[in-house]
């Protein structure tokens, strides 16, 4: 019998093709739709960036200002949706939010005889349009304030921070925030984006694969992180603690949280622009975060190439969004629904290019469990430990 290759976490393995996005890791070079990230980035705003995944190409001044209009006009929450998140308790997780947000919003739009809701780009732009609003509502909900109403007059980005605030926000901050938003859109097969194509191609609809993809984000080894590295920042405290602190993680076998990536085998693209964010919103908020997060960057290099040479990490997108974030006044336990606004228009290009081409995702597993044995009686049967699926021993229940 021929021996099967087993790739843990899919590694190598390419399961499907897309237009969307291309990840170069050995370049260190994203683009989307052939364009680099850095020319979107530094030249076109996260508007533009939608329409470009959506409709395949960047717009027209007339076709931007259709698709703002259409975003303004789907940015407010149904009233009922409003009233389930005040009646949720307010220490809920803001990630349990959202989820559960991303979720409700199909209870308040038709549905078809077999309860299944329409998957398009008309319910891709509703769902684009109202994420940033579940996010900026709640996050005055928690701290027992009103939601603010979005303004139709402002971008995705304005006014993801007014709805935050109420308050006008400095250029330097729309800017940082709309350029975050083009930075996270999206970033081909990765978990959450590859979670809402599994979904999407058993048939679900667009609120079932977007609620997918947003529980596989929150996870520490995706979208969680850039909260993880927050947390170190404020363990740091100072730029000159930043080296003791990764000779005494590496010395407890610990990660430092934002450096490396699984696809990038160089810096990741993203953190260039990040780092000039959180360095210019440093200098205008007068804060430290990004000082210690270049320390700390570069004390794991130095550390790393002491204990391990020839091991080479590098920051990747979630190292300087905490001290981008930070800086604009976001909480460390809502970086990863900011991360979901703007991931929302890769997920929903992603899962509208699988319902364009769909063939049901139905990966194989390598069995290693027992050989075929006869069935025991239930009076023959001994008393014994439990087992994992490694064949570890576990307690009985």
């Amino acid at each position: 019998m021929a021996s099967t290759v087993v790739n843990p976490g899919l590694e190598g393995i390419v399961v499907g093709e897309t237009v969307l996005s291309n990840v170069e890791g050995e370049l260190g070079r994203l683009t989307y739709r052939g364009y680099d990230i850095h020319d979107l980035a530094e030249r076109a705003n996260y508007e533009e960036v939608v329409h470009l995944l959506l409709f395949g190409r960047l717009p027209t001044h007339d076709e931007l200002a259709a698709l703002n209009a259409r975003l303004a006009a789907r940015r407010a929450l149904p009233n009922g949706l409003l009233a389930m998140m005040h009646a949720t308790p307010r220490d809920a997780w803001p990630m349990d939010v959202l989820r559960t947000g991303v979720s409700a919003i199909a209870h308040f739009v038709p549905h078809r005889p077999d309860g299944s809701h329409e998957t398009s780009i008309e319910t891709a732009i509703d769902l684009i349009a109202k994420v940033p609003t579940i996010v900026a509502a709640w996050d005055r909900i928690r701290r027992r304030l009103e939601p603010i109403a979005p303004d139709p007059k402002l971008s995705t980005a304005a006014n993801f921070l007014y709805m935050r605030t109420g308050e006008p926000q400095i250029p330097e901050a729309e800017k940082a925030f709309d350029t975050y938003l083009i930075l996270l859109a999206d970033h081909s097969y990765n978990a959450s984006t590859f979670s809402a194509r599994v979904t999407a191609s058993t048939g679900a609809d667009i609120y079932a694969a977007i609620t997918a993809a947003v529980s596989t984000l929150a996870g520490d080894l995706h979208g969680g992180a850039p909260s993880k590295v927050m947390t170190m920042l404020e363990e740091i405290g100072l730029p000159e603690k930043a080296e003791p602190y990764v000779h005494d993680l590496l010395a407890r076998h610990e990660k430092i949280m934002g450096m490396g990536h699984r696809e990038y085998k160089t810096r990741d693209p993203r953190a260039a622009q990040l780092e000039k964010m959180a360095k210019n919103l440093t200098e205008k908020s007068h804060t430290k975060w990004y000082l210690i997060a270049r320390a700390l960057e570069d004390a794991s290099q130095k550390v790393l190439h002491e204990e391990k040479p020839g091991k080479k990490i590098y920051a990747n997108v979630e190292f300087y969004t905490a001290p981008t974030l930070s800086s604009l006044g976001i909480p460390s336990d809502e970086f990863t629904c900011a991360f979901a606004c703007g991931r929302i228009s890769g997920w929903c290009a992603h899962v509208l290019e699988q319902f364009g081409h769909n063939r049901l995702i139905r990966p194989q597993a390598t069995y290693i469990g027992p050989e075929v044995h006869p069935y025991e009686a239930i009076g023959t049967r001994r008393v014994q430990a439990a087992t994992n699926g490694n064949g570890a021993a576990t307690p009985s229940e």
